[in-house]
C-alpha cells in the first residue's frame, strides 16, 4: 500500500520582517509569524484541502505551530508536536538554547494541539549541520514507520531537506522557501519525489530563501 509524505516550512517569520524585533524579544530564537506569514500559511492550508491528510506533524517552535494552526483548521485535523522537526540549534545562529513555549502553554491558543502525543526524537543543542540532517532524518523515518496514511511534516529550512533525504536515503535539491511544498510517495519500499519545493499554491511566495 502506497505512503505519503508531504513535507512543508513555516510562513515568513516576523524577525525578517522588523529585525529590531529581535533585540527586545523575550524568546528571540522562537519569532512568531509575519503578516503575510500568516497567509502564506492559509494558502498552504487551502492548497491542502482536497488531499487525504490524516495526521499532522509540526515543530514545536512558535512559527510552526501557527502555520501548523492554520493548515490544521481548514483539514480539521489536531497537531502533533514533534521535537524532532525542530529548528537546527545552531551555535553560529544561537548563543544558548533556544526557550519556546511548552505544549501546555501553546494549547491556551491553539487548542488543537494533541497533549497526548509526545515527541519520538528530542534534539541536543548545540548542532552540527551533520547532526541536524541526522537528527531530522531519523524523525521521519521513525514517524513514516510509526503513522499510516498521509503526514504532514511542518518544519524548518534545515529539517525540509533533512526528512527528505532521510526518506529518499539521498539530498534532494529544492529551495525550501516559506509554505513550499514537497510530496514524496513511497510504492514498493521505494520514495518518489512528486512534489519538490513546490510554492504554485502562493500568492507571494519568498524569491530569496533565507534560514536564519
Amino acid at each position: 500500500m502506497a505512503k505519503t509524505i508531504w513535507i512543508t516550512r513555516h510562513g515568513n517569520r516576523y524577525d525578517f520582517v522588523n529585525p529590531e524585533w529581535f533585540i527586545t524579544a523575550k524568546r528571540r530564537y522562537d519569532p512568531h509569524l509575519a503578516e503575510d506569514g500568516i497567509i502564506q500559511a492559509q494558502q498552504l492550508g487551502q492548497r491542502l484541502n482536497s488531499e487525504v491528510i490524516t495526521h499532522i506533524f509540526s515543530s514545536p517552535f512558535l512559527r510552526t505551530v501557527q502555520t501548523a494552526y492554520e493548515v490544521a483548521k481548514i483539514l480539521d485535523l489536531p497537531i502533533k508536536l514533534e521535537a524532532g522537526l525542530g529548528e537546527w540549534l545552531n551555535p553560529n545562529w544561537m548563543d544558548y538554547n533556544p526557550e519556546i513555549r511548552s505544549p501546555e502553554t501553546l494549547s491556551k491558543t491553539y487548542p488543537n494541539i494533541d497533549l497526548s502525543y509526545q515527541s519520538r526524537i528530542i534534539p541536543q543543542y548545540p548542532e552540527s549541520e551533520e547532526m541536524v540532517m541526522k537528527r531530522t532524518a531519523q524523525t521521519a523515518q521513525k514517524l513514516a514507520s510509526e503513522f499510516a496514511g498521509e503526514l504532514l511534516f511542518i518544519g524548518h529550512g534545515a529539517s525540509v531537506l533533512g526528512t527528505a533525504e532521510g526518506l529518499l536515503g539521498e539530498p534532494l535539491n529544492i529551495r525550501a522557501s516559506f509554505c513550499c511544498l514537497t510530496k514524496l510517495v513511497q510504492n514498493n519500499k521505494v520514495w518518489e519525489v512528486e512534489l519538490a519545493g513546490d510554492t504554485s499554491h502562493l500568492s507571494d511566495p519568498e524569491n530569496t530563501v533565507r534560514f536564519n
